[in-house]
């Protein structure tokens, strides 16, 4: 048996294909090293993302200094697994010959066999939680069916898969069984799913089964699909409290023209409609959203509009991407005609006007309380997360904790104090 530490990169979604690895080889006999450990490992394995051009060199960063550990002598063996592989696998072979085994997105069974000879089949339940205890992502489906014109996920991935929701909620129950409180949905899209398995979306009741399990007190989703919203979705999350009322949509852009090129279906017109829609049904709802700056063909006054969808919304939480140019993608036959320096530029315009939505919007809860989830100590706080913020990219909750009695995994109400742009102070009531 090996000591093994493995390096996730990239989105939630790799983080759970971590976890499943992890979980498995733990459970025939290796050792498993969290990031503190000191102790030195004889395996690395690296679960690599490929999605942007930024999250390509992090992963080739830290497969260059693994491949340096191994020339001193550091470790054994070293793995390289993920979304990277599965889209580069010979150049990267070629590129990194200190490497000793590839793997791609579908070739879980196979890197476990490599390191395991009894192992037989990859048990998805079997996880090695990495997230703080009290919370974890659920993984509904694989894949994509969408065919947005930068995205390479589709090539990654393959077509959207769904998984039964019996098999679901058994790993709901198995994830609160060991103290997991929040369980937040995933998927390229949430909203397509059970397409492929019932023949409609089922994304409600999915929710309302898992929602329904002992233990689960919070059911976030991330990544909805704009176009063709499932609107009983809105129902459910008015109506079920442990639904959080969470909107986390990557619009994109706003110009019609811009989302006909990205192929997204939607058009400015639906968009803001939609918008409208959720905001009636859901009044008290965090929206989320991501957008592209940049696309080939992006004009300033596109941009402008842009601008002034964000102002005009003023959308609780955003992010912002540099359009990165990705092989095989429809759009990268398009002549990437915007600068890095103005794409950069654009960038910053977009985050500097949501940090004054952000602030705005963080100060008028002062003096206001909020139930919420407490994650982790930082400093002389315990920081917790309301509903209406997703772990690692949302805003946070910094919990003054004088007498020293706020415990991690656990729900408070408390009140907001103090502001910024992006994190509240508060007290426990």
């Amino acid at each position: 048996m090996a000591t093994i530490r493995l390096l996730s990169l990239g989105c939630s979604k790799n983080t759970v294909d971590s976890e499943v690895i992890t979980g498995n080889l733990q459970a025939v006999g290796h050792e498993i090293l969290d990031e503190d450990s000191i102790k030195n490992p004889q395996i690395i394995i690296i679960n690599t993302c490929g999605f942007i051009g930024d999250a390509k060199e992090e992963s080739i960063r830290y497969i260059l200094q693994a491949e340096h550990q191994k020339k001193k002598h550091r470790i054994e063996k070293l793995v390289v697994m993920g979304c990277l592989v599965q889209r580069h696998r010979e150049e990267m072979m070629t590129e990194f010959p200190a490497v000793d085994a590839w793997f791609g997105v579908h070739e879980m069974d196979e890197l476990l066999n490599s390191l395991s000879e009894d192992f037989e089949k990859t048990n998805v339940h079997q996880r090695l939680l990495s997230t703080p205890e009290h919370y974890a992502y659920l993984k509904i489906a694989e894949g994509c069916d969408r065919s947005c014109s930068f995205c390479a996920i589709p090539l990654i991935r393959g077509k959207h898969v769904s998984r039964s929701m019996e098999d679901l909620v058994e790993e709901a129950k198995i994830l609160a069984n060991k103290g997991v409180r929040e369980i937040i949905l995933i998927s390229q899209d949430v909203t397509y799913y059970g397409m492929d398995l019932y023949g409609s979306k089922k994304i409600a009741e999915l929710i309302q089964k898992i929602a329904e399990v002992d233990g689960i007190e919070w059911v976030r989703l991330n990544y909805l699909y704009p176009h063709q919203f499932p609107m009983d979705l809105l129902d459910v999350m008015a109506e079920n409290s442990k639904v959080c009322e969470y909107i986390d949509i990557p619009f994109q852009h706003i110009s019609t023209r811009i989302l006909q090129s990205m192929k997204r279906a939607s058009t400015k017109e639906e968009t803001y409609s939609l918008i409208k829609t959720i905001r009636e049904k859901l009044p008290n709802a965090a929206l989320r959203t991501t957008l592209i700056v940049g696309y080939p063909g992006e004009t300033e006054d596109e941009f402008e509009e842009l601008k002034t969808f964000v102002n005009d919304v003023k959308f609780d939480r955003l992010g912002v991407f540099k359009y990165s140019a990705e092989e095989g993608t429809p759009a990268f036959d398009l002549e990437d005609d915007v600068s890095d320096e103005v794409k950069q530029e654009r960038m910053d315009e977009i985050m500097e006007l949501q940090q004054e939505i952000s602030l705005e919007k963080n100060q008028e809860k002062i003096g206001k309380k909020f139930h919420v989830l407490t994650d982790r100590f930082e400093g002389e706080y315990v920081v917790g997360r309301t509903m209406q913020d997703s772990p690692e990219v949302d805003n946070e909750v910094l919990i003054l904790d004088d007498d020293e009695v706020v415990e991690l995994g656990q729900f408070y109400t408390v009140e907001i104090t103090e502001a910024d742009a992006f994190d509240v102070i508060a007290r426990v009531c």
